[in-house]
């Protein structure tokens, strides 16, 4: 089918850098062939197929929200695609539908809560909850998951504490795929670490602890590009590759060597050690089929206003913000980018012309679609 005219176009993230080796992202048209199609119907589709695999409603919305969320802002590798993932592990029986977790244990502002294998979404719904109410009352709160299961990105949760005048930290560990620095044996997942603040638009974090979270190359591999960039990944032995397949039977890279695995193990001692859950190689993942996932999160919410009128601190984070803006760009470099903006520029474009699905994802989704009898919405086909 045409597309109205409004949705000609779709933005996703690229390089501005005219030197290839330099990774400054912004947005580029999408250049490969795609379906496209708007949140609003993108998020109903998915909340149906999730309700046609088990999933009661209330929270296929809440999952469905936070993919298409994920879409919009540009990181694809967190979107709708990880619906083949999800909808096969329940099927496999590897997660439980219906259990929402408990709180295990709670002292001042720190508490444990225990997910019982409940959708990762769910569990986080109410650690975020939780983080909330204990930080509103001792300026902070502290909360440690474990038994979970994966949660999407990590900037949905820390975006729902900042919009209560937080500082939201969020953490969590992941399937054992990345080898630490020196070794190459799977021992660490991409463990990642992500920051919100109160405010539109100043400042968001969220970061793998390694070069790319592993969905991206799973997602290029999905894709069929035979290539992924410079530095994001390791062959079977611990060289470095930019072969995708290779990548997909390797290693991803530890963000900044050594580095890397020094920030990956400090997840794992605040999401597993300090939870009692599974830690490193006891987790399972999207892709295992013989355990449970048992992730571990944490969740952490700084209450701003107990150290300064929360108008104040905002005005202090602009100025911050416009002292680190002003740099004169390097050679090479169109401007000085800030965590945060290459994902809110993608979100304006993709909330006004929609959100682009490449081939391969979309043709899956379809297919499960017709195997659980969910009805597929119209979407335009672009190719730049």
């Amino acid at each position: 089918m045409g597309l109205p005219p409004h949705y000609t176009k779709a933005f996703r993230i690229k390089s501005t850098a005219r030197h290839p080796r330099r990774h400054c992202v912004t947005l580029e048209f999408v250049s490969s062939p795609n379906v496209v199609i708007p949140a609003g119907p993108l998020r109903a589709f998915a909340q149906s197929l999730l309700q046609a695999a088990g999933v009661p409603a209330q929270h296929a919305h809440l999952i469905a929200d936070s993919l298409v969320a994920a879409n919009l802002r540009g990181v694809d590798s967190h979107g709708v695609q990880l619906l083949t993932l999800y909808i096969e592990a329940l099927q496999h029986g590897n997660v439980d539908v219906h259990a929402s977790g408990t709180l295990a244990h709670e002292s001042g502002a720190c508490a444990v809560y225990d997910g019982q294998n409940g959708l990762g979404h769910v569990v986080s719904q109410h650690a975020t909850g939780i983080a909330i109410r204990l930080a509103n009352t001792h300026g902070i709160g502290f909360v440690s998951v474990r038994e979970s299961n994966h949660f999407g990105a990590a900037a949905f949760w820390a975006q729902r504490m900042s919009r209560d005048g937080m500082i939201g930290l969020v953490m969590c560990n992941a399937t054992p795929l990345v080898a630490p620095w020196q070794g190459r044996e799977h021992r660490l997942g991409t463990n990642p670490i992500c920051m919100a603040l109160p405010g539109d638009d100043i400042w968001l974090l969220d970061m793998a602890t390694t070069t790319v979270a592993m969905n991206r190359i799973w997602k290029a591999a999905a894709n069929g590009d035979p290539t992924i960039p410079p530095g994001w990944a390791m062959d079977a032995d611990g060289a470095p590759t930019t072969d995708t397949q290779a990548a997909v039977s390797g290693f991803p890279m530890p963000l900044g060597g050594y580095k890397g695995t020094g920030l990956a193990v400090m997840v794992e001692i605040l999401c597993a050690v300090l939870s009692g859950g599974a830690m490193a190689t006891e987790l399972g993942g999207l892709r295992v089929r013989d355990r449970n996932m048992r992730v571990g999160q944490a969740f952490i919410a700084i209450d701003v206003a107990r150290f300064m009128p929360l108008d104040v601190f905002t005005d202090r984070m602009r100025r911050l913000r416009e002292m680190i803006k002003n740099t004169s760009p390097a050679p090479g470099y169109d401007e000085v980018l800030l965590a945060g903006e290459p994902e809110w520029r993608a979100e304006a474009g993709r909330l006004e012309r929609g959100i682009p699905i490449t081939m391969p994802i979309w043709n899956a989704l379809t297919a499960i679609a017709s195997r659980l009898n969910v009805t597929t919405p119209d979407a335009g086909s672009i190719m730049d």
